[in-house]
């Protein structure tokens, strides 16, 4: 029987020897690695993390102390020790554990989070309000010194300081790493503390040597007890955060279980805030992860857990901006490029190599990106900002007030819109099509392929007053699918028959879009598809075109309020049109981890569920004089 088999909840793990524990933290290694190589995964934040979480659950009492983990996806170790190691193996697959905390899986998760910087914020209230409700627990906040680039934890460290008797003991897990090395001024200040003699070694020395004089041992200890915050400040500058009045526990070796357990006991004893800061690294215990420049396996696909090498994939969506980012950043010498540390997951990781004097990697920091391409926009600059289309969201204020608002020409490309899958509720990119509506000047485009999406860029960057957003999916994009007209600024991509159903389709649905028509036609129902190509502002071809049809039926991966569809509408009764519209978009739910073609089946936007709707729309209202229609069964 295996030490991690014993364990059914945290407290368990207080019974274990020395020689259990370091069998359990091999075992839990080497049930994440065979998972992940399966099922892909978070890997190298979760190797890091393994006696850090042990320790942590070994002082800390859960579900009573409540621990929360920012970004989420560092909580594996801590869902093994929760109960849930025995479902394991249905890691990110439909149906089984989540990829980040999940209150629907354990009383162990309280937060659901999985956008970086957030932990602090909660884990403020949470003290907090066992304060205010009188209750002996405690609250651990897990953060790494990547998040802490995100001006949200800062903003939390200024409130926490202040909150003298909050329970709160935050765990600083300081790899020098996000997906790739943490950039910036605090990284800096970090690596200072990481690298320079821990002070305790010092002040150890000079009190034996100091009382070792005869006479003056009680006036040497108090002079060094004065002294002590200097030799602090000189010696591992932790003054960073001690100066804000937080307790400061570190640096620990957080691969040293005994340690942590150490560091985390005196921080629990302490009646106020404590940072704990630990030394991780990322991919620890297994060498191809610790190997992997890029990224030490943060989030690797399928991989053989021997070698660690992936199984091959193709090409997609966000290896054809890579590369065509850098072919305008060639043309263009005023282009530049902005990521929010995720310089290999947005693709421009090419055009870093290519111009590394035009890149900016701003750290786990949306709003500042958004602000700062603004400032580089008034310099006469057009920055293209790569990022995450659900991260787009937490940057909307500037977006609209620093960016719009001064018209600057900043083009915003959102990488992994719509269903993404197997990440689940916080990754879904798709609220960007509903949000960026209400901006003023803002033009939205969503190209269907790859050759509409170069096409599009090369569009969005000539615009120099207005913010411009390219929008694309995550995966392999489909294969090229040809206009067979135009109309306006629309794509036609078919036209058959009588003009009884307009298809209104939107970036990447042009393949349903398409499967659709031919559904339609199958049942002697005329069709038109049109792509617009820039779905904001509304095209007014697609007035006229809405105005000529008995139906209108829009597809979008984005939610069904709000999205081109609901503004679509919008604009036909505002022009006297008042053709009937069938929205089809993404309901307005937080969507279950699961495949992005599963996804899409259930919540609807599968063309045979859009066509039984249009047919039994098309049906239910009489024929024009001197035609028939087929019904949704195919009898007359």
């Amino acid at each position: 029987m295996s030490v991690l088999d014993q364990i059914s909840q945290p407290r368990d793990l207080r019974a274990l020897s020395e020689d259990e524990l370091t069998r359990l933290a091999a075992e839990i290694r080497d049930l994440m690695i065979r998972t992940v190589a399966t099922n892909s995964g978070h890997l190298g934040p979760n190797l890091g993390v393994v006696e850090l979480t042990l320790a942590i659950h070994r002082v800390f009492d859960s579900p009573r102390d409540k621990i929360v983990f920012d970004t989420g996806h560092q909580s594996y170790v801590h869902k093994l020790v929760t109960g849930r190691a025995g479902d394991f193996g249905t890691l990110r697959r439909e149906g089984g554990l989540s990829g980040y905390p999940s209150q629907a899986e354990s009383e162990h998760d309280i937060v659901e989070n999985s956008h970086a910087s957030t932990a602090l914020s909660y884990a403020d209230g949470l003290a907090k309000a066992y304060a205010v409700r009188g209750e002996d627990r405690h609250t651990v906040a897990v953060i790494g010194d990547g998040a802490l680039t995100g001006g949200m934890a800062w903003e939390a460290l200024n409130n926490i300081a202040i909150q003298h008797d909050s329970r709160l003991v935050i765990v600083v897990n300081d790899n020098g790493r996000s997906y790739t090395p943490t950039i910036g001024g605090l990284a800096t200040a970090l690596t200072s503390l990481r690298t320079n003699p821990r002070y305790e070694t010092v002040l150890d020395i000079v009190r034996r040597r100091l009382n070792a004089v005869p006479g003056v041992g009680a006036a040497a200890y108090d002079a060094l007890h004065a002294m002590k915050k200097g030799l602090k400040d000189a010696l591992a500058p932790q003054g960073l955060f001690e100066d804000l009045g937080l307790k400061y526990v570190g640096p620990v070796d957080g691969h040293d279980r005994g340690a942590m357990e150490q560091a985390l006991s005196q921080a629990k004893r302490f009646g106020g805030p404590v940072i704990v800061h630990a030394i991780t690294r990322k991919g620890f215990g297994y060498d191809p992860a610790e190997r992997h420049e890029a990224d030490q396996f943060h989030a690797p696909g399928p991989f053989d857990v021997q070698t660690g090498a992936e199984k091959p994939k193709g090409r997609i969506w966000t290896d054809h901006f890579a590369d065509h980012v850098v072919r305008i950043g060639e043309r263009r010498p005023d282009v530049v490029a902005i990521t929010a540390a995720m310089m290999h997951p947005v693709g421009l990781d090419r055009f870093q190599e290519r111009f590394p004097e035009r890149t900016f990697d701003v750290g786990i920091a949306e709003q500042h990106a958004a602000t700062s391409a603004a400032g580089l926009a008034l310099g006469g600059l057009h920055p293209v900002f790569a990022v995450y289309a659900t991260f787009l969201n937490r940057a909307f204020d500037q977006v609209l007030m620093d960016v719009a608002l001064h018209k600057c020409g900043v083009t915003f490309v959102l990488d992994r819109s719509g269903v993404t899958g197997d990440d689940g509720a916080s990754h879904n990119g798709m609220w960007d099509m509903s949000i960026l509506q209400v901006v003023p000047g803002l033009r939205l485009a969503a190209p269907r392929d790859v050759t509409r999406m170069r096409e599009l860029l090369d569009e969005a960057v000539e615009v120099a007053d207005a913010p411009t957003v390219v929008r694309f999916p995550k995966g392999p994009p489909p294969e090229d699918v040809e206009a067979v007209g135009t109309a306006g600024g629309c794509d036609v991509l078919v036209r058959e028959g009588e003009r009884d159903v307009l298809v209104v389709s939107v970036g990447a649905m042009a393949p349903v879009a398409v499967d659709v028509a031919s559904r339609l036609v199958a049942q002697g129902i005329g069709v038109t598809v049109v792509d617009p190509r820039w779905v904001k502002p509304v095209d007014p071809a697609l007035v006229e075109l809405a105005r000529t049809h008995r139906r209108v039926v829009t597809i979008e991966d984005n939610g069904v309020v709000g999205g081109v569809g609901a503004v679509l509408l919008q604009t036909l009764a505002e022009a006297g049109v008042h053709t009937p519209v069938r929205l089809h978009g993404i309901p307005q739910e937080f969507l279950d981890h699961a495949k992005r073609a599963a996804i899409l089946d259930r919540i609807g936007l599968s063309a045979a569920s859009i066509a039984l709707q249009a047919v039994h729309d098309v049906t239910a209202e009489p024929a024009p004089e001197g035609r028939s229609l087929l019904d949704v069964d195919g009898t007359r």
